[in-house]
């Protein structure tokens, strides 16, 4: 669809909600961004900034150094899908959602993405737990709900009841059940950690989280800048998509595809093909470059905001993307179906900063407000959907039919070369060569 001269996500609402004598003014380039102080360190900031402009005025881009060609059986090998399946996704911890998710005391959410049926709820005493969501009678599913507000969970079976700690309160009948310690017949716990406004659950009994690890130095350096454990959910949507999740990955790692694919959505509002990139082990960022640097370049460098003037994009090993926007943050999860390479469903959340919609800064109305940036977050997952999944499913037609053993990676895609060597480190495979060229023997 047409999205209209104004252009599409908030820097059309701030177009369309702004007196039209104003709209030139430079000082309008930050009116939505409710991060301040709530950001990236300003020095990082400036930095990313000065990059994208300088990719800008010099008609260049991020360099990978070279290309490398990636084999399509990644896409469809059942064998290495059930190695990612069981090694990366029921072997490690899984990030469940923001904060915000559980805002208060006896708030739960439920989850059933990676094989275990997950119960995480925010106590009396604030902690965030998780747990098997079975009943320790005889295993039935005891919380039905994707997410509320109870104090006590109660098995639809035979009424067994649960507190928030996963604590057994309630057995109907329980002289005539026979005697048994209530202590030990609690809500079997999962390993869980709540860190910069994100909850980890591991979904194995057994399993061990570690995020100093999975978010290494650089992210539990840079995260807590953000203050992610601020923000409320607005807005989650499910996909399901005919592609591997990697390739709904891949469609998140460079902004070549932008003037052609997103040629009527994004490309209004985002200049293609430019962006920065830095990386670290497992761990990488890009920044893409909005349409509106134009205008931020023109301020002080202490008025800089690169929220304003791009577009961070986080990824976390191994199908985990947090991209923060002016005023909150979209969480993208790509999650495989186990058994089915060619085939996913990824899970699009849009979190918000409350004060972005109280602050009335653009003569809006709070209520007015959450439906426009409601409308807003919905359109950008359908952009993903209805474009880069689209593509996706298209790659991975392709891929089943076997008619191209390699797909090449440009030199302007250094986020593909990282995922894709990352995974096969992961799997303990050598890495993918780097290439001057593509020739005929290759």
């Amino acid at each position: 669809s047409d999205y209209g001269s104004e252009g599409w996500g908030f820097e059309s609402l701030r177009a369309r909600h702004t007196p039209s004598q104003a709209r030139t003014s430079v000082g309008l380039a930050n009116p939505l961004s409710f991060w301040s102080g709530h950001v990236m360190r300003h020095d990082e900031q400036v930095r990313v900034i000065k990059e994208l402009c300088a990719h800008l005025d010099g008609d260049t881009n991020v360099d990978a150094g070279g290309l490398r060609q990636n084999p399509t059986t990644t896409y469809t090998d059942p064998t290495q899908a059930n190695r990612e399946w069981n090694e990366w996704f029921r072997g490690m911890p899984q990030l469940l959602g923001l904060s915000g998710d559980l805002p208060e005391a006896g708030s739960f959410l439920t989850n059933n993405d990676y094989g275990t049926p997950i119960l995480a709820t925010r106590g009396e005493d604030g902690g965030f737990r998780a747990f098997v969501n079975s009943c320790r009678h005889r295993g039935t599913i005891l919380e039905t709900d994707s997410h509320g507000t109870k104090r006590r969970f109660t098995c639809p079976f035979h009424a067994w009841s649960y507190d928030t700690a996963g604590t057994l309160v309630g057995m109907p009948k329980a002289a005539h059940f026979g005697q048994v310690e209530m202590e030990c017949l609690g809500l079997r716990e999962l390993s869980a950690e709540e860190r910069h406004g994100l909850l980890f659950v591991h979904p194995q009994p057994d399993g061990e989280i570690d995020l100093d690890w999975l978010l290494g130095e650089w992210f539990n350096d840079e995260f807590p800048t953000w203050r992610f454990d601020e923000l409320k959910l607005l807005t989650s949507d499910e996909y399901d998509i005919k592609c591997n999740w990697k390739l709904a990955m891949d469609t998140f790692g460079e902004t070549y595809h932008f003037n052609a694919l997103h040629s009527n959505t994004l490309a209004l509002n985002f200049h293609g093909n430019v962006q920065t990139y830095d990386e670290d082990g497992h761990l990488h960022r890009m920044v893409l470059c909005k349409r509106a640097i134009d205008q931020v370049r023109q301020l002080p460098e202490e008025e800089w905001d690169v929220t304003v003037a791009g577009l961070p994009v986080y990824w976390l090993f191994p199908n985990i993307i947090l991209m923060p926007f002016e005023v909150g943050v979209f969480l993208v999860r790509a999650i495989p179906t186990p058994g089915d390479p060619g085939h996913h469903v990824s899970k699009v959340d849009f979190y918000i900063r409350p004060e972005a919609v109280e602050s009335n800064v653009l003569g809006i109305e709070a209520a007015d407000f959450e439906a426009l940036a409601t409308q807003i977050a919905r359109s950008f997952g359908e952009i993903i959907r209805d474009e880069d999944y689209a593509m996706g499913a298209s790659q991975q037609r392709s891929a089943d039919a076997g008619a191209l053993d390699q797909i090449v990676f440009g030199r302007n895609e250094p986020a593909l070369h990282h995922y894709h060597n990352t995974y096969r480190s992961m799997l303990g495979q050598e890495p993918l060569p780097l290439l001057d060229k593509i020739t005929a023997d290759r």
